[in-house]
């Protein structure tokens, strides 16, 4: 049974735009894929590292939660991922942040992902693809990052295709 899930992109190392236009290519061999706009936003922890370039994917999908995460694993890995300190540089970033709506809450897995209310470089690409998604109860629409943000627009959904 296919179910739609949404998977946060994030990149700040190397060439990041190309780096998340080969994850949403590895994406798509997965299933039918619907992007984000590409977004540059500061980043969340140390502020002496470069800003991040963000966006989501909406990925439909038969795999079930961990083998989809073990997927994006692998990905993050063939792309050379590196991940210097928490919140800190990351040369490939890519979270499950929702699966159809199930609550996961494992060793390996939170879903709905945690933190997701309150980033902004997650809730405005989220909207971009879907605008009445509602996550614990709350509209994404309805969430201060829908009115106020800190991100700049890159590109618009056909940043992939480029």
């Amino acid at each position: 049974m296919s179910v739609v899930t949404y998977i946060g992109m994030g990149s700040n190392l190397g060439d990041s735009v190309q780096i998340l236009r080969e994850a949403a290519h590895k994406l798509a061999e997965l299933g039918p894929i619907q992007v984000s706009r590409l977004y540059r936003s500061p980043p969340m922890g140390p502020q002496d590292q470069p800003h991040y370039y963000n966006a989501v994917v909406q990925l439909v999908t038969t795999l079930q939660p961990l083998d989809l995460l073990d997927q994006l694993q692998r990905f993050e890995q063939e792309a050379g991922r590196v991940r210097l300190r928490r919140w800190g540089e990351r040369t490939l970033d890519l979270d499950v942040l929702l699966y159809a709506d199930q609550s996961i809450e494992n060793e390996r897995l939170n879903v709905p992902h945690i933190g997701l209310l309150e980033r902004d470089f997650v809730v405005l690409p989220l909207l971009d693809i879907e605008s009445n998604l509602k996550v614990r109860d709350q509209w994404l629409r309805d969430l201060k990052w829908s009115q106020a943000s800190t991100l700049t627009v890159i590109d618009d959904k056909h940043w992939v295709e480029k």
